[in-house]
């Protein structure tokens, strides 16, 4: 069985989707209908920007979910028996999987950009690695810190990423160091993802996602939230307005996938950061990055 996985925020990097635009007359029609949706040209940024022009949220996000999807779009063979993303790639796996339209996706997805950007100046956070830690003992110990820290990211077993307000971050560290951590590592991001300081930009983009059309897809989707196989559309809908404020559960989507059968994965969009994690979690599954010949 074969599976497809889209990568979130942080896979971006300069050129990126511009052999898509080149090469084939559809996807260029679907880059310039983005910059006509988007009222701005992101073709110039993914293409021709700075590293640090394509940093800003209300690109990055964009960015990956259209290199990701036109890509998916393009493939011959894009068959899945099952798909799931990496927190903003979870757009990115609706629509290849036909539950949203590449319209519909891509202005959630603008949507939830801006979004989190306002959440961001409004309530700052930061987030941190924790390498080789038992999820347990994360819970317990953000738990017990009078600031907002929670667990964001199950990315594999040993590495977790936790998120709250700057404060709060610091003091789960130094915690998770004491008690055992190989690393707990600051991040450099905008602010605290997943995590309840998101809840302003959860309310705005369940808003948008309340007046949209989702439709059956072509397979189970596996979702962020509760890391298990979703078919039905109001489900999906439910689940993609909690991901904001809730971890995603990435570890729990690997097992889960290979439990059902996976032995082949395909990473569609930028980067190779998802194979890494099911080479450190899934014994025995073909890993190959998405690619048309």
């Amino acid at each position: 069985m074969k599976a497809y996985v889209f990568p979130g925020q942080g896979a971006q990097f300069v050129g990126m989707g511009k052999d898509l635009y080149d090469r084939f007359p559809k996807a260029k029609d679907l880059f310039l209908k983005a910059d006509d949706i988007l009222k701005f040209k992101i073709t110039d940024v993914m293409f021709e920007g700075t590293d640090e022009d394509l940093r800003q949220t209300k690109v990055t996000q964009p960015a990956i979910f259209l290199h990701s999807v036109i890509l998916a779009m393009m493939l011959d063979d894009f068959r899945p028996d099952m798909v799931a993303g990496h927190s903003l790639g979870e757009f990115s796996a609706l629509v290849a999987n036909r539950v949203l339209t590449f319209e519909d996706g891509l202005r959630l997805v603008s949507k939830r950009a801006m979004a989190m950007q306002k959440a961001c100046d409004a309530n700052p956070g930061t987030m941190a690695a924790i390498i080789n830690l038992e999820d347990e003992k994360i819970k317990s110990i953000c738990e017990s810190i009078d600031e907002v820290v929670v667990p964001a990211n199950f990315n594999s077993p040993g590495q977790v990423v936790i998120s709250g307000t700057i404060e709060g971050v610091r003091i789960a560290c130094e915690k998770m160091k004491e008690a055992g951590a190989k690393r707990a590592l600051p991040l450099n991001v905008g602010g605290a993802f997943h995590s309840p300081l998101m809840e302003p930009a959860r309310e705005e983009l369940a808003k948008a996602i309340n007046k949209t059309k989702f439709s059956n897809g072509i397979c189970p989707v596996y979702q962020n939230v509760t890391g298990q196989a979703v078919n039905d559309p109001e489900i999906i809908k439910c689940n993609l307005i909690k991901q904001l404020t809730s971890p995603v559960c990435w570890t729990q989507i690997m097992e889960n996938m290979t439990a059902a059968g996976v032995n082949e994965v395909v990473e569609v969009g930028p980067g190779t950061v998802l194979q890494g994690l099911f080479k450190r979690t899934c014994n025995n599954v073909e890993l190959s990055s998405a690619a048309i010949s």
